[in-house]
């Protein structure tokens, strides 16, 4: 007999980015709509032979026509990346002195591999059944793939907590904004009503990109602090051609693989110069996802990877209408909203509440989602 939920759940939440450095692990405690508390985070690293590994599963799975294959090295990629996700679980609860039976659920992502909702077919590796048996904790898993079957985009599914994020902020319309390796917004309006007035959508490249950049031209792994674009110049006509995009002119909602833009116009560049022109690119394509807005955004609030780049963060001040601000200067973690997320997203998947809307993933209605495994007795 399936026992019934308490009104609030500790749940930690699981994120492995389109940037692939790393695993984000949060903790909090939430009836998954609009009690709230955040706990403590933690970020995990890659070793850069795991890291060229999943770049290579970006090749792997280009032959994909279902979710369910694993060609290639896949199958084993996606134990060790389980196996890892296990471990950080781990380690994280050890540093925090709480035992696993303590928490309700983990809320998993996975690692994007594949995404083509066009196609209805979205990938995300990670064996939810083989962590909840590592772990001994209950699993929500694969949370994308009921909204891409009924015809959303599966994407961005972050929206609905930072609608519980922007509960006690006075200002509407206000933006969130989170940078990762693909960048997407939040529109959540003034009448604060979930579904109604909360707008969402890729707004194009986010770091992916410039990582790749600055790893095939210096041989490090991101430009940290985003020192290399400030030492470069812009080339407008690169810029120019990256934004002729037909993706910029769609209307929302609308979703990015990660490898949707191709660089290689910008290869006479140097390093610095490149680096420039693809922070801007990120930059530019934000301030073209502001014009889709049904209003201005009062503030924006950047989390993700971006938020460290400061030449990244000075760009979007400057073609942003409105202040620019990190999560973490109001107290939140730039670092694991997405985690948060995941968790906070677990929760609601229990409930049978809805994970994304017509209006954050183009789904016919409001959609739930996610898969459960049981890792308790």
């Amino acid at each position: 007999m399936t026992k019934p939920l308490r009104s609030k759940l500790r749940a930690l939440g699981l994120m492995s980015g389109t940037s692939m450095d790393g695993i984000n692990v949060a903790l909090i405690t939430t009836d998954g709509q609009a009690s709230l508390t955040r706990g403590a985070s933690a970020s995990f690293a890659y070793p850069a032979d795991f890291q060229a590994r999943l770049r290579q599963g970006l090749e792997d799975v280009k032959a994909m026509l279902e979710g369910n294959e694993r060609p290639g090295a896949l199958a084993d990629l996606e134990r060790d990346l389980t196996e890892r996700h296990a471990e950080a679980v781990r380690a994280f609860l050890a540093a925090q002195g709480i035992a696993p039976a303590a928490i309700d659920v983990i809320g998993f992502h996975g690692q994007t591999v594949l995404h083509r909702p066009e196609s209805q077919l979205t990938v995300q590796l990670g064996d939810g059944q083989l962590l909840a048996e590592l772990t001994g904790i209950d699993v929500v898993f694969d949370m994308r793939a009921a909204d891409v079957a009924a015809g959303g985009q599966g994407a961005p599914l972050v929206p609905v907590y930072h609608h519980a994020l922007a509960a006690e902020r006075a200002e509407r319309p206000i933006a969130f904004l989170n940078i990762g390796g693909v960048a997407n917004v939040t529109w959540i309006g003034a009448a604060n009503e979930l579904g109604d007035e909360l707008i969402a959508f890729d707004t194009g490249p986010g770091n992916a990109l410039i990582d790749d950049w600055v790893r095939a031209k210096s041989g490090e792994s991101w430009d940290e602090g985003g020192r290399l674009a400030a030492a470069g110049r812009l080339d407008d006509a690169a810029l120019a051609h990256l934004l002729a995009a037909p993706f910029f002119a769609a209307p929302p909602p609308k979703s990015l693989d990660r490898n949707a833009f191709d660089a290689s116009a910008l290869q006479h560049l140097s390093p610095a110069d490149g680096a420039a022109t693809l922070t801007a690119f990120t930059a530019a394509a934000v301030s073209k996802a502001a014009a889709l807005f049904p209003a201005p955004a009062q503030l924006w609030i950047v989390s993700g990877g971006g938020a460290k780049n400061l030449t990244m963060m000075a760009m979007l001040g400057k073609v942003l209408a409105a202040p620019v601000i990190t999560a973490d200067s109001i107290g939140l973690s730039s670092a694991s909203v997405e985690a948060e997320a995941w968790a906070y997203l677990a929760v609601r998947s229990l409930r049978g509440l809805p994970l994304s809307f017509p209006k954050t993933t183009g789904a016919p209605a409001p959609i739930t989602g996610g898969v459960l495994a049981r890792g308790k007795a």
